[in-house]
């Protein structure tokens, strides 16, 4: 394995970009639920969480300079709060559609498993609305992998630079 290479293989790239928009949106819940945790246990719990998911994104984001398709871009930061809600929406309905997936995969029950196979059409439906609004409204350029890696870093700063009280 050469150590020394420069650029990540798409692949990667899209597994980085995947880790990270997922980590930002739940960084920004994590911060916004931290006003109303009143238990000391849970929050010191939280506050943990928070400098662990941190520390991840200043990671992975070092990783972006080499991410095959990104291109340098001086776009402003996000400055309104559709793009987390879509987001965390998007965020959501994936992780729905994946483990309905693999709930179907382990039902023996047949009325269960038809169920589980509504609910997944469902999810399924509710993935293509949230991506087709992101989209259209340039939240989320699966077409041009540059801009979406961008949009990737700007998440993550923003994500980081809220502060958790």
């Amino acid at each position: 394995m050469n150590e020394e290479r420069r650029t990540l293989a798409w692949h990667e790239t899209l597994e980085l970009h995947e880790l990270t928009a997922f980590q930002s949106i739940g960084l920004m819940k994590l911060k916004m639920g931290m006003k109303r945790i009143t238990d000391n246990e849970l929050r010191g719990i939280y506050q943990r969480t928070i400098r662990d998911i941190e520390e991840n994104l200043t990671e992975l984001l070092q990783f972006y300079p080499s991410a095959a398709g990104q291109a340098q871009r001086d776009d402003d930061e996000m400055r309104e709060d559709n793009p987390f809600y879509a987001g965390d929406l998007l965020a959501m309905s994936k992780t729905l559609v994946r483990n309905y997936g693999i709930a179907v995969t382990e039902t023996a029950t047949p009325q269960l498993r038809r169920t589980f196979l509504n609910h997944m059409t469902k999810a399924v439906r509710g993935h293509e609305r949230i991506f087709n609004y992101m989209h259209s409204k340039g939240l989320y350029p699966s077409y041009d992998l540059g801009k979406m890696l961008q949009n990737d870093v700007n998440l993550a700063r923003r994500a980081i630079g809220i502060r958790d009280e």
